[in-house]
């Protein structure tokens, strides 16, 4: 295993400090977009992950999500948004970041070497049998996500592991490996940069699949999103409005009626009334697509 492979030396590195900022500009993009290219080899992975989730999260169980430094800030991305886009409720989706609040704000190294803190976290989670837990470490070595993977796992949680190094010993515990084999960073060993972005792309692949499968994704619109401020509720009534086919006047009336809610109010607004949209929705387990020809 070529442990150090994200610590190697990129083919633009030397004399990186002399050149031209435009050259260093156009040369960090383009190793950017060549890092990405990593993803598609592994979207069968990504896709196995993401099945493993929504039949999770559908069972009324969790997603997890685990990582240290920059690979915890991708998996934090992630997750924060995802209660948000797609209504799914913050505890069924626990983040475990090495350090907690206070390592956002000043970042700290020697956490992400605990096993202790590690165990805590995971025992705050709440993760169990059944659930599942991505966990993202660009070397695929650290110890804190090591420990939450290989303890989970113990637990009967589902391991997803996300690494830039392959063999490394987090891929080889995963339930579910998924090497992104983005190669050496231009600035040696700042794994931030294509490592993280390749990272955070993946989980972007990874949740809109989970909230396709939940049902939370028709058209390309958010149906489960929480309204909670005047962008979002202007939103929502705008995808009341496009999805039934009334005036915005009754996709607001129907959202008053439907408590905020857009998957029940749609329908409302094609004449269901509150009763009969979610009665509707649970037979279809929370999808729309079943009712949206028929109501």
């Amino acid at each position: 295993m070529d442990q150090r492979r994200t610590e190697s030396r990129h083919d633009h590195s030397d004399g990186l400090h002399a050149r031209d900022g435009m050259v260093v500009l156009d040369q960090i993009l383009t190793a950017q977009i060549i890092a990405l290219q990593a993803l598609r080899p592994v979207m069968g992975q990504i896709r196995a992950a993401a099945d493993a989730a929504t039949q999770a999260l559908r069972g009324g169980g969790k997603m997890g999500y685990a990582g240290a430094g920059s690979s915890g800030l991708m998996a934090l991305a992630d997750c924060l948004e995802l209660p948000g886009t797609f209504g799914i409720a913050p505890e069924r989706v626990p983040m475990m970041f090495a350090g907690g609040a206070e390592a956002l704000l000043h970042m700290q190294g020697g956490v992400e070497d605990d096993p202790a803190l590690a165990l805590a976290d995971l025992d705050r989670s709440g993760l169990g049998a059944g659930d599942v837990v991505l966990c993202l470490a660009a070397s695929g070595g650290t110890p804190y996500t090591l420990t939450i993977a290989r303890q989970a796992q113990a637990r009967g949680v589902v391991v997803v592991g996300f690494a830039n190094v392959d063999a490394s010993p987090l891929l080889q515990l995963a339930d579910i490996p998924v090497l992104l084999d983005t190669g050496p960073e231009i600035i040696s060993g700042s794994t931030r940069m294509g490592a993280g972005t390749t990272q955070k792309v993946a989980l972007n692949m990874l949740s809109v699949l989970v909230g396709i499968g939940l049902g939370h994704v028709h058209d390309g619109y958010m149906v489960n999103v929480v309204a909670d401020n005047a962008k979002l509720i202007d939103r929502a009534a705008r995808i009341v409005e496009h999805l039934a086919g009334v005036t915005p006047e009754a996709a607001r009336h129907a959202l008053s009626q439907s408590g905020g809610a857009v998957k029940p109010a749609i329908l409302i607004a094609k004449g269901a009334s509150p009763a009969q949209a979610a009665r509707a929705l649970r037979e279809s387990d929370w999808h729309l697509a079943p009712h949206l020809i028929t109501i």
